[in-house]
């Protein structure tokens, strides 16, 4: 008998599948899982041109993409000085975050009418909105619920247009289902942004060896992971894009438990971040399957929002024993860092709050590294019944 682990990413462009199953064996176990770990690589469904090999993704903070961020804010710098040898000395006009709401809310819809509008139908990755990567015939719930993704996206789903047969709640009046969501991100990023700027030690004391970005470079880095997650969240619940990548989580389910039948058994934990915490935890609540422990890290199923838009009200899936949801009190993504209270039987879920030292404290391998998210997984994978 051999443990199984089933990966589910976040949102964003990736790395090659096996690169990126591969970084987070190295995350949680200190090593490669030979061959019993599963990735539900849902990537090239919105973003078909996986990250080059050399290229930091962005969506892990990692220094290369955080000193992207602050070339990109100290270009932006440049372009507006005037001239002379102080050049570029001065932070670009910040958008107003009302107005980068907006604006990426603006982006999501029209992306969402790029899709549908397609001549063959199909999402970029290829897969036809209304049914899931198996070819069978499953129309996405924001369709099937009468909030096409064109007006959903929009804002046209406030009030009780939002509301569904299948148990959602009802959006935001005056605002789409997720923009409350959106508006909440992006004003914590402001935030951040103000309160995690360097500033000089008193007296002598010296500065840190490694100073945090700049607030433009930080505000900058923090609302390409808003407009990132939001995007994505968005095409999977009004978008069409939710069967496709629900298939995704299926098919490695399917082969971890494949796996596990000629193993002879053993332990299944199923981990997702981000974006990919509500994925999977959709795919587990419809099937039912057993799993010995479910991870969830950096997860945005805390937000009343995101459960608004759930197939079904929040609870825990029948067939998990356990559930661990981590967070980092500073991840955007994670607004409410709490799970338990919403999610019943409260007895299986414990939530714990951990330090993401990732610049932007949503990356994935900087969870899977904390002791209090590898230690409940080890005690897991090591039980051979």
């Amino acid at each position: 008998m051999r443990p199984r682990i089933v990966y589910v990413h976040g949102c964003g462009p990736k790395p090659r599948a096996d690169l990126l199953r591969a970084e987070w064996d190295r995350a949680l176990l200190g090593r490669d899982a030979n061959g019993t770990s599963h990735l539900a690589y849902w990537a090239p469904l919105l973003h078909p041109e996986p990250l080059p090999d050399r290229e930091p993704d962005p969506m892990e903070g990692r220094p290369g993409a955080a000193a992207r961020a602050e070339a990109g804010a100290a270009g932006t710098r440049d372009a507006g000085a005037v001239g002379g040898e102080n050049a570029g000395s001065f932070p670009p006009p910040l958008e107003d975050p009302a107005r980068f709401v907006a604006r990426v809310a603006t982006e999501a819809a029209e992306a969402a009418r790029g899709r549908a509008g397609r001549p063959d139908g199909t999402t970029p990755g290829g897969t036809t909105p209304d049914s899931a990567a198996s070819g069978g015939p499953a129309p996405d719930r924001a369709a099937s619920s009468g909030t096409a993704p064109d007006r959903a996206a929009s804002g046209g789903t406030g009030g009780e247009a939002a509301g569904t047969a299948e148990g959602r709640a009802p959006g935001r009046a005056g605002g789409g289902a997720l923009d409350g969501w959106l508006r909440d991100m992006a004003y914590l990023a402001e935030a951040l942004a103000l309160a995690e700027e360097p500033r000089p030690g008193p007296g002598a004391e010296p500065l840190p060896s490694a100073p945090s970005l700049a607030r433009p470079g930080r505000t900058a880095l923090f609302r390409n992971l808003v407009r990132r997650v939001y995007q994505d969240v968005h095409a999977y619940f009004l978008g069409g894009a939710g069967p496709a990548v629900r298939q995704a989580v299926a098919d490695a389910l399917d082969a971890a438990e494949a796996g596990r039948a000629a193993d002879g058994g053993g332990p299944l934990v199923v981990v997702g971040h981000g974006p990919g915490s509500v994925a999977a935890y959709e795919v587990l609540a419809e099937r039912g399957q057993p799993v010995d422990l479910f991870v969830t890290i950096g997860s945005p199923l805390g937000s009343a929002e995101v459960q608004g838009c759930l197939a079904a009200p929040p609870a825990v899936p029948s067939g998990t024993a356990l559930w661990l949801n981590a967070s980092d009190a500073r991840d955007l993504v994670a607004l409410d860092h709490t799970l338990r209270p919403d999610f019943a039987p409260p007895g299986r879920v414990t939530d714990v709050l951990v330090r993401n030292a990732s610049a932007h404290h949503h990356g994935a391998a900087d969870y899977l590294r904390d002791p209090l998210v590898r230690g409940p997984v080890h005690r897991v994978l090591g039980r051979i019944a």
